[in-house]
């Protein structure tokens, strides 16, 4: 962590270190400890519910929270990674600097918000 990029984002640095630890112990306490997917696919076998539709609902919101909290947590760690390496706040597909207030709202943002935007109509 020698890099000047990395001591112009200590604050950025804590928030996202303190929010992957949140994020972490949130994963925890939602799976009554730390599980694996296949434990968690075990623990909602549709076979063993009566009411098969509520199980088959219950396991895909599930699913669906614990694929939108590996991909937050994805981004947690590749906004680190960018500290690191000196590329933090820097849009990753222009390059230009990514705007404080965005960085603010939005710590692990590794675009600017035009390039965001693109990348969203693109799908």
């Amino acid at each position: 962590m020698t890099s000047s990029h990395t001591s112009k984002h200590p604050l950025d640095r804590e928030r996202l270190l303190q929010a992957r630890a949140q994020l972490l112990t949130r994963i925890a306490q939602e799976r009554g400890g730390v599980v694996s997917r296949a434990d968690m696919a075990a623990e909602h076998d549709v076979r063993s519910f009566d009411n098969r539709a509520q199980a088959l609902s219950e396991r895909n919101d599930e699913f669906a929270m614990n694929e939108h909290e590996t991909a937050e947590l994805g981004d947690i760690e590749a906004a680190l990674e960018r500290i690191q390496l000196g590329t933090y706040g820097h849009c990753s597909d222009c390059g230009k600097t990514i705007p404080t207030a965005r960085l603010d709202a939005y710590p692990s943002a590794k675009r600017c918000i035009a390039c965001q935007t693109l990348a969203e109509q693109r799908g």
